[in-house]
């Protein structure tokens, strides 16, 4: 297992925002919670902190990739699975 601090659009370090590399499975955790988990090339969300507050999404949009309106449209169209992660 490897944790990663994310790091800011400066290039520095955030505190509280993680990645964590845990064998096949890469997780995005945001302070004591996890938010986000990529397993086997799916990715799950935590069904009530995925969009718990802006910093969060700031950094969850970072380790997606995308921006909210993308996130919202794939789990719409189940690409993306809530489910609980904490």
């Amino acid at each position: 297992m490897r944790v990663e601090n994310m790091k800011s659009a400066r290039g520095n370090f955030v505190p509280n925002q993680f990645i964590v590399y845990d064998n096949e499975k890469t997780y995005f955790q945001s302070y004591d919670s996890i938010i986000a988990l990529i397993k086997n090339g799916i990715i799950y969300l935590d069904n009530y902190y995925w969009d718990y507050s802006t910093t969060t999404g700031k950094y969850r949009n970072a380790f997606l990739g995308e921006n909210i309106h993308v996130t919202r449209d794939k789990i719409k169209k189940g690409d993306y699975i809530l489910k609980d992660l904490n």
